[in-house]
């Protein structure tokens, strides 16, 4: 893991150079990248119904082509923004604002996924609290460290052992997956005793009797919480105005439209996916009141504020403004 991140952070601080060096492509052509997991329907949806280029074409561009990526953890995901490989990404808080600092702000927030709750989970019955895990107890998650479950976590550590306390369990953290992980916590044949996990793997992973829960996003941070979103690069907004407006209206579009089409989203997410959940379960996730599907952030600055105090950045935000595009700056967000 110390690997990786030494890796990630050389390629952090050859950002300017990487950004300055790309070549823009042509307005119409973009690149998108998205994780695992229901927070990312609005990306399904806009896939399925093809709404980039519907907006695409409504602003001009005649032939607009989208192609479209699947990687798992906010470093890989960050890793293929600074190669150039793509050029919308979809990952955690925790790793978008490590490459909002290290960028000198280069990189901004395009919209939320979605507000949604991040459980730990455990397969130890006796584990009830955090002061219960054991170092031979293995919490899995996107990417240990830096992702949005490692910040939660360390949020979480803070409250329960004091301050200073926030990385107390930073050695029983390990990267993985989530459908990995989940599949590693239920059949109990690996050194994973934890998740901290999202939608839809920690409510399957809770309908095993040995699992239990052991908090919510929502209890740490003190309500619902957009965990994950959607950024670029400034200068591709800069460069290609057409083609984000489309991404954004499309955006926009998918989120109205998952929050009035419950069912049919939840459809949507199977086929998308290749999914082989129950749509009926997989609707009464979207229809949670934990759920809501919106691109407005909430609580982002709690973990730009956390992730500034402990030193995990070096930019201190003043406002969720600072680091989102302005397409924003008229909503009411946090």
């Amino acid at each position: 893991m110390q690997t990786i991140r030494r890796f990630l952070l050389a390629l952090l601080a050859a950002l300017p150079a990487l950004v300055a060096s790309q070549a823009s492509l042509a307005e119409g052509h973009i690149r998108i990248v998205q994780q695992f997991g229901t927070i990312y329907l609005p990306l399904h949806v806009m896939r399925d119904q093809k709404l980039i280029e519907k907006h695409a074409k409504a602003l001009g561009l005649d032939e607009p082509r989208v192609e479209w990526l699947q990687l798992s953890g906010g470093a890989a995901i960050n890793d293929a923004i600074l190669s150039g490989s793509v050029d919308v990404a979809a990952a955690g808080i925790g790793p978008f604002l490590t490459l909002w600092d290290r960028s000198r702000g280069k990189v901004r927030i395009i919209g939320g996924l979605a507000h949604q709750a991040n459980y730990l989970v455990t397969s130890n019955p006796a584990i009830r609290t955090l002061a219960d895990f054991g170092p031979n107890d293995k919490i899995a998650m996107p990417a240990a460290g830096v992702s949005v479950q490692a910040r939660v976590l360390q949020m979480a550590a803070e409250k329960a052992f004091g301050e200073g306390g926030y990385d107390r369990l930073y050695a029983n953290m390990i990267t993985l997956p989530h459908p990995d992980a989940m599949a590693a916590l239920l059949t109990g044949s690996t050194e994973i005793t934890a998740h901290l996990s999202n939608t839809p793997y920690q409510e399957q992973a809770l309908r095993d009797p040995k699992v239990h829960r052991i908090f919510s996003s929502y209890d740490v941070l003190g309500g619902p919480v957009t965990p994950t979103y959607v950024y670029s690069l400034v200068g591709f907004r800069d460069d290609n105005p057409k083609t984000f407006q489309a991404f954004f209206e499309a955006f926009k579009e998918a989120s109205a439209w998952i929050e009035a089409n419950k069912a049919e989203a939840a459809k949507t997410y199977i086929r998308v996916e290749g999914s082989k959940l129950d749509p009926a379960f997989v609707q009464s996730l979207l229809e949670s009141p934990e759920s809501l599907y919106t691109l407005v952030p909430a609580k982002s600055f709690d973990f730009a504020s956390f992730m500034y105090r402990i030193g995990a950045i070096r930019t201190e935000a003043k406002s969720w403004k600072d680091y989102t595009f302005e397409e924003l700056h008229g909503e009411n967000g946090s």
